[in-house]
């Protein structure tokens, strides 16, 4: 399998309200870039669709390795916690529903095509290519062309 790296960012401006990912994804000397925003998301949800989006563009199984500055999308893997949240009915306990099911849903479909390990970095701390997904995130949820998060509007 090919080894492929990927960094992911999501912003939001204000949370909810509008939002973008960006996605930086390199193989070898070749560089792709790719973002999205909607007019009314969660920060949340813009860090796991930028993993998302950065897996659903490999056109084969990758091994990948994927970082991001979101403890709450590598924790979520690495932790099991998404696992752990599907097998109780999309329950974080007894009481409270787990955030983005339909969104997770989806990443955890792809983890079983792609090997991926997550790795998490920190944000704003001078890493160039966590600083580029930030810009190209925070470029899109500014365009005047934001999708509905349809999902999200109907939770």
């Amino acid at each position: 399998m090919k080894a492929v790296t990927i960094y992911t960012d999501g912003a939001c401006s204000g949370n909810p309200g509008p939002g973008g990912y960006g996605v930086v994804m390199l193989y070898g000397s070749a560089r792709k870039e790719l973002s999205g925003g909607f007019h009314k998301t969660t920060n949340n949800r813009m860090e796991v669709l930028a993993v998302i989006r950065g897996l659903e563009a490999l056109k084969e199984p990758c091994n990948v390795k994927l970082y991001s500055d979101s403890k709450y999308v590598v924790d979520a893997i690495e932790k099991g916690w998404a696992v752990k949240w599907r097998s109780q009915g999309w329950m974080r306990n007894k009481k409270e529903r787990a955030s983005n099911e339909d969104l997770w849903e989806r990443l955890l479909e792809l983890l079983k095509i792609h090997k991926v390990s997550f790795i998490w970095v920190k944000g704003h701390a001078d890493n160039p290519e966590n600083e580029r997904c930030d810009q190209l995130a925070r470029a899109a949820l500014q365009k005047n062309t934001l999708e509905n998060d349809e999902n999200y509007e109907t939770l």
